[in-house]
């Protein structure tokens, strides 16, 4: 349509979802056809998807869908009416998917419920506490990329959920225990230059 323009655009870390995503469906498939019972798996989206009528009542996987399935992994298109080099094109849509991005994350991680504002002044810190988290989220991407580090942002979320503490008592004493690392908690807490406590810790006495 006169006006328009469609950026195609390649997200690496979703392409490699959707390949491992496929493969493990396709890998239940090869599974289930060599049980038998051909007919139960029409039924399944995720397998239909990917096999073809060999004979009356009988399937095999279609290694041709596959292949076809697999052009599309981790492309997306956008359709806009700017006049911009496709880099700034995507740059600008990523950075107002990142925006409610830090929305949905911000609300998950201190597990708030949705807030109608009536003043002036909680709208503000409403915005300024987004914009906030935006320019955290900003400086912690650009402080990994500066030490050439490979990063997922979805990795780093994953491992800081799963760092918790927990205190324990043994002999009349407290002790904090902390979880691993896992994820890609350990990159981030680095280049934010956070030194975590150490995994066992005795606590002082609690004040009375």
């Amino acid at each position: 349509m006169e006006g328009r323009r469609y950026v195609v655009c390649l997200n690496e870390e979703q392409r490699r979802k959707d390949a491992a995503d496929r493969a493990a469906i396709v890998a239940a498939l090869r599974e289930q056809l060599a049980k038998g019972g051909e007919k139960s798996l029409i039924g399944n989206k995720g397998y239909r998807k990917f096999v073809k009528s060999a004979a009356p009542d009988a399937f095999i996987v279609d290694e041709a869908k596959i292949e076809a399935d697999a052009i599309y992994d981790g492309h997306w298109v956008l359709r806009t009416n700017m006049d911009l080099e496709p880099e700034l094109v995507a740059l600008s849509y990523k950075h107002l998917w990142t925006v409610e991005d830090l929305f949905r994350t911000m609300k998950t991680a201190l597990a708030t419920r949705p807030i109608y504002h009536k003043r002036d002044e909680t709208i503000l810190g409403h915005v300024f506490c987004s914009f906030l988290a935006l320019r955290l989220r900003r400086e912690l991407e650009t402080r990994l990329s500066k030490q050439g580090k490979d990063w997922e942002w979805g990795e780093i979320l994953r491992g800081l959920d799963n760092l918790t503490e927990v205190t324990l008592s043994f002999r009349q004493k407290e002790y904090a225990l902390r979880a691993e690392l896992t994820g890609q908690a350990g990159l981030a807490l680095r280049a934010a230059g956070v030194a975590l406590p150490q995994t066992l810790r005795e606590l002082p006495p609690s004040e009375t």
